[in-house]
C-alpha cells in the first residue's frame, strides 16, 4: 500500500495528468497549445513523453485548432455538432495524456493513469456536450456565449492550477465530478435532444 510521503511525491505528476485530460475534454487543441507553449518558454519542465507537444511544428498545428475552435464553439448548434465529432477525439486524447505524464513509471502505472484519465475526459466531455446543447434549446446567444467563454478561460486556468497547487486543483476536480454526477439528468436531456437534432437532420 503506498505511503502518504510516496502519494505527496508524486502529487504534481497526478495534479498534471488529471488536469490533461479534464482540459481535454473541454478544450483538447487549447490544452495542447497551453501545456506545449509552457514547455516551449521553459515555463515547465515537460516529461519526457510529452516534450514533442513543444515543437514549433506541433504548436502551430495546436494554435491553429485552437483558433478555429474557439470560433465554432461560439455559434449555437454548431458548438454541439463539433462536440459530437469530437467524441472519438477528446476521450482518446485525454487517456492518451494522462498515459504519458506516467510513461517513465512504467507499462502499468502509466496504463492505470490512461484508464483514469479517460474517463475524466469521457465524463468532461459528456458534461460540456450534454450541457451546451442544453443550453442551445434557449433561443438567445448569450448562455451559450458565457458557456463557451468561460471553458476558454477554464482551461488555462484549470492548468495553472495543477502545476501551482496541485492539491488544490485534485479537489476542485473532485468537486466538479461530483456536480457532473448530480447533473446527470440535465445532461442526458441536452444529449438526447441533440442526438435527435443531429438524427432529424
Amino acid at each position: 500500500m503506498p505511503s502518504l510521503q510516496g502519494i505527496a511525491q508524486h502529487l504534481p505528476e497526478l495534479a498534471l495528468a488529471m488536469a490533461l485530460a479534464w482540459g481535454s475534454g473541454l478544450r483538447l487543441y487549447a490544452t495542447l497549445f497551453c501545456i506545449g507553449a509552457a514547455g516551449f518558454l521553459g515555463w515547465i519542465e515537460l516529461p519526457s513523453h510529452l516534450q514533442l507537444l513543444a515543437s514549433p511544428v506541433v504548436l502551430a498545428a495546436s494554435g491553429f485548432m485552437t483558433f478555429v475552435e474557439f470560433f465554432a464553439d461560439k455559434l449555437p448548434w454548431l458548438d454541439s455538432v463539433w462536440d459530437m465529432v469530437h467524441t472519438v477525439i477528446r476521450i482518446p486524447a485525454g487517456a492518451a495524456l494522462a498515459g504519458a505524464v506516467f510513461g517513465e513509471s512504467g507499462t502499468a502505472t502509466a496504463l492505470a493513469a490512461a484508464i483514469v484519465g479517460g474517463a475524466i475526459s469521457a465524463g468532461t466531455h459528456l458534461t460540456k456536450a450534454g450541457g451546451r446543447a442544453a443550453i442551445n434549446a434557449s433561443p438567445e446567444p448569450f448562455t451559450n456565449w458565457f458557456a463557451s467563454f468561460t471553458e476558454d478561460a477554464a482551461v488555462p486556468a484549470g492548468l495553472w492550477l495543477a502545476l501551482i497547487h496541485p492539491a488544490a486543483f485534485l479537489v476542485l476536480l473532485c468537486a466538479f465530478l461530483l456536480l457532473a454526477v448530480l447533473a446527470i439528468r440535465w445532461v442526458l436531456r441536452g444529449l438526447l435532444r441533440l442526438y435527435s437534432r443531429v438524427i432529424a437532420q
